[in-house]
């Protein structure tokens, strides 16, 4: 058959190659961002009352009414801002469905899309998908700051939506308040959505608050804000998220979404429900990971990466300049099939190709594993 792709230039992601390359190997896998130690007894015990006692069939299109409940009451106590669960909170199939429907139910084709790199890879084909025109705008090496004076600069009549991650993947790099303030003036008097991808909301270090847009009224009432608790409670597997949006954003995000997926895993929304009655879970989730990331940096003492900032999530850039040469994306696979510890590239997370000798970590594992990743790596 003669068939014509949507997706021409769209292969197997880095996270797929990557993994598949540490099985192949054997070679620790610091590369695909998921933790390597379990969930919490709490929640596991969560989820299997719930099947048990028959909660097992579809949950309502907009998600389990208690836990859109205690999400809004989350927010609330996060961000003193109070969300409709009803009309204003929409629960997913993981982030990535909640990113995926908000850009198809905002963005028209023609319609011109702010998306600063690098960036999470699943973005630049959504959007493509959509049939819009992507301005990207990089944020500047090495500290992934973003230059507000050139998104102001790519912002024209035909700007749709501007796309924003904080807590950032793969930089590890934050929104601060100074930011915040710096979009609302230019999204101000415009008819910009604002798409916040914060599935790394509660992962933030050395003392520093998650901004998130809903802080911000003028920011929120034009936003689809997207969280994960996967990430939050160590169960990527269940992918199961959530969308925040004004009402009429909303409408427009169910549209779509509907046709999607409709309904999330019953018993994890139960689980979840039941689980964030206890604030605990995920107040101390920044200092539980702050804990990983010093423990890695400090066994890496005495290697020759340069390890950046990391200010949030739970990735660890660094430079290998002192070591190699090479592409990063060839110093990946060496680094895997020579020195056993599998590692991202961070130029796959531009659409160019941008490679400035830099590869992202993973410290979502348990002491064990980073203790032997470093050991291999300092070896380098």
């Amino acid at each position: 058959m003669n068939l014509r792709s949507k997706l021409p230039n769209v292969g197997t992601t880095i996270f797929t190659v990557m993994s598949q390359m540490a099985h192949d190997y054997k070679a620790i896998n610091l590369a695909q961002g998921f933790p390597n130690f379990p969930p919490s007894a709490e929640l596991l015990d969560a989820a299997t009352n719930a099947m048990q006692r028959g909660l097992n069939q579809y949950a309502p299109m907009a998600g389990y009414a208690p836990l859109r409940e205690r999400i809004a009451e989350k927010i609330e106590h996060c961000y003193q801002r109070r969300v409709n669960p009803d009309t204003e909170l929409t629960v997913t199939p993981g982030g990535t469905a909640a990113l995926f429907a908000a850009m198809m139910a905002i963005v028209h084709a023609g319609d011109e899309v702010i998306v600063l790199e690098p960036c999470y890879d699943s973005y630049l084909p959504t959007l493509e998908l959509c049939g819009a025109s992507v301005k990207r705008v990089p944020m500047s090496f090495p500290d992934y700051s973003i230059d507000w004076d050139a998104v102001q600069q790519a912002v024209s009549p035909k700007t749709r939506m501007l796309v924003l991650n904080t807590p950032h993947n793969p930089t590890g790099s934050i929104l601060r308040k100074i930011d915040m303030e710096r979009l609302a003036t230019i999204v101000s008097n415009t008819d910009i959505i604002i798409l916040s991808d914060e599935v790394y909301e509660h992962i933030t270090f050395d003392g520093e608050r998650h901004e998130s847009v809903l802080r911000y009224p003028e920011l929120a009432e034009r936003s689809f804000v997207v969280s994960s608790f996967g990430k939050t409670f160590h169960v990527t597997g269940w992918k199961t998220g959530y969308c925040v949006a004004p009402a009429a954003l909303t409408s427009e995000f169910r549209k779509v979404y509907q046709f999607m997926n409709f309904a999330s895993f019953t018993p994890a929304q139960v689980a979840f429900a039941e689980i964030l009655a206890n604030k605990s879970h995920y107040e101390t989730l920044s200092r539980f990971y702050q804990s990983k990331r010093d423990y890695f940096r400090k066994q890496m003492e005495g290697s020759r990466f340069e390890m950046l900032p990391s200010h949030g999530s739970y990735f660890q850039l660094a430079r290998y300049s002192a070591i190699s040469d090479m592409k990063d994306s060839d110093f990946a696979v060496w680094l895997t099939k020579t020195h056993g510890v599998a590692v991202i590239p961070v130029s796959a997370f531009y659409a160019d190709g941008t490679d400035n000798h830099v590869i992202r970590f993973c410290f979502a594992k348990t002491e064990e594993t980073l203790e032997l990743a470093a050991a291999a790596l300092r070896k380098v």
